[in-house]
C-alpha cells in the first residue's frame, strides 16, 4: 500500500485547520499521529479517508482519492472515528460483519471468506464473549473494542483510527495497540490518532507531530519524542525514557 499526501490543505467553516501537510507512506508500518489538541489531527485523518473536502492530493497506490468508486475504497481504507457509537440494537457479530459490505455484492449472502475476517477480527479484539448480547448492553469501553473489529473486519491494507484507545481501561489499552501492531506486521498500513505517548512510543515505528496544522517532526519515536519537541508543541517538560520499554512522563507545565 503506498499513500501519497501533496500539500494538504483542510478547513472547518471559515477557519484553516490543516496547512499544507506532505507525507509518504509505504509498506506496512504502524504510524501513530500525535500533537496538542486542536492541531489538526483529526481533520487530516478524515481527510485521508476522503469524508471532508480539502485542497491538494491524497494518492493510494497511484490514483487520486478522487478516482476511487465509494465501494473500492470502502475495500482499501478501513476508519474508526473518535468516539464512534452504535445507535441500533444490533447482535454484536452482526454489528463486526458490517465490515464486510464492501466485498459483497447487493443482497448478497457473506461467503466462507466473509465469515472467517469476522471471525478473525472478532478475536483479535476480543471480543467473542459478546456474541449474542445487544451491543447497547454494553460499556462503553467494550462497545468500543466491538466497533474496532468491525473496522478491523474489512481487512483493508489501510486502517485509520482516530484515538483507538481513549474509553479503554490500562489492560484493554495495551491489548488494543497490541492489535494494531499485529495488523501492521500482517502487512497492512495503521495511522492512529493517540494521545498516550508512551503507548505511542512502544508500539509505532513511526510517528507525525503535527502542530498548528503543520507537520513538526515525522520519523521513529526517539526521533519525535525529543524534550525540545515537547516543550515546543506540548508545553510540558517531560522524563523520557528509551530501551527496550521507552517511556514519556510529563513532569511539569512549561509556559
Amino acid at each position: 500500500m503506498r499513500l501519497a499526501i501533496e500539500n494538504l490543505h483542510a478547513s472547518l467553516g471559515q477557519a484553516r485547520v490543516i496547512r499544507g501537510v506532505s507525507l509518504s507512506v509505504e509498506g506496512p508500518r504502524f504510524i501513530g499521529l500525535i500533537g496538542p489538541n486542536g492541531v489538526g489531527k483529526t481533520t487530516l485523518v478524515r481527510a485521508i479517508a476522503g469524508l471532508i473536502p480539502f485542497e491538494g492530493e491524497v494518492m493510494l497506490d497511484g490514483r487520486p482519492l478522487a478516482a476511487l468508486k465509494p465501494r473500492e475504497r470502502a475495500r482499501h481504507m478501513s476508519y474508526l472515528a473518535q468516539g464512534a457509537g452504535s445507535h441500533w440494537p444490533l447482535e454484536v457479530s452482526r454489528l463486526v460483519a458490517l465490515g464486510r459490505l464492501p466485498h459483497l455484492a447487493p443482497f448478497a449472502r457473506p461467503a466462507a471468506a466473509d465469515e472467517a475476517a469476522i471471525t478473525r477480527a472478532m478475536h483479535l479484539a476480543g471480543v467473542e464473549e459478546f456474541i449474542g448480547r445487544d451491543v447497547l448492553t454494553l460499556s462503553g469501553g467494550e462497545r468500543a473494542r466491538v466497533l474496532l473489529a468491525r473496522a478491523l473486519a474489512v481487512e483493508a491494507s489501510l486502517l485509520l483510527v482516530d484515538e483507538p484507545v481513549a474509553a479503554l481501561d490500562p489492560y484493554h489499552q495495551l491489548r488494543i495497540m497490541e492489535v494494531l501492531r499485529a495488523y501492521a506486521d500482517d502487512g497492512r498500513t495503521v495511522i492512529a490518532v493517540l494521545h498516550d505517548l508512551t503507548l505511542a512510543a512502544r508500539h509505532c515505528d513511526r510517528l507525525i507531530l503535527l502542530d498548528n496544522g503543520k507537520v513538526k517532526a515525522d520519523g521513529t519515536p526517539s526521533d519525535v519524542l525529543t524534550p525540545e519537541n515537547l516543550r515546543e508543541t506540548y508545553r510540558i517538560e517531560a522524563r523520557i525514557g528509551e530501551g527496550a520499554e521507552p517511556f514519556v512522563l510529563p513532569i511539569r507545565r512549561s509556559e
